[in-house]
């Protein structure tokens, strides 16, 4: 069982690490990080997983964009540890995050990734939502907190004001 909890200034280097451990080096160099900078985190739902013995376990950080008028979050990264991996929780910070964004009036989110592993979630490919290079356009994923949230949305992703 995990105590999920937002993240807060004390948490912020041990998620850092979680996300150096997690992915590749460079992992600040991809896009979706151009579109983070001087913009604040949605800070209620950048969430942490802690253990019983309040290990750190899991992390997700959310920020928001635009898409031309529109406003959309950014999910990620979403990190589990190496040695938690498996047991759901990565699914579970993913859940958890969208429904506090839904509850809190947001309409859609989006987020770089795999498909087969988020559609179980609810994402879907966003054929007319670019963006910045060099993001591949097929892992460019939405998903609706309200229905139709996504209809008439096409542009390029943009840093929130």
């Amino acid at each position: 069982m995990y105590n999920l909890r937002r993240e807060t200034r004390e948490d912020w280097w041990e998620v850092e690490a979680l996300y150096d451990l997690c992915f590749a080096p460079g992992r600040e160099a991809l896009s979706s990080y151009r579109l983070r900078e001087g913009v604040a985190p949605v800070a209620a739902l950048c969430l942490v997983a802690r253990d019983a013995e309040d290990i750190l376990a899991g992390a997700i950080r959310v920020w928001p964009v635009r898409i031309g008028a529109a406003r959309a979050l950014l999910v990620g990264p979403i990190a589990v540890h190496p040695t938690r991996q498996g047991e759901g929780l990565g699914g579970y910070l993913i859940r958890e995050t969208l429904k506090i964004g839904q509850e809190a009036g947001w309409d859609r989110a989006m987020l770089v990734g795999d498909a087969p592993y988020y559609e179980r979630f609810g994402f879907s490919r966003l054929h007319k939502v670019k963006m910045p290079p060099p993001t591949n356009p097929e892992r460019v994923l939405g998903m609706e907190l309200i229905p139709g949230a996504w209809q008439g949305i096409a542009g390029k992703v943009t840093r929130a004001a």
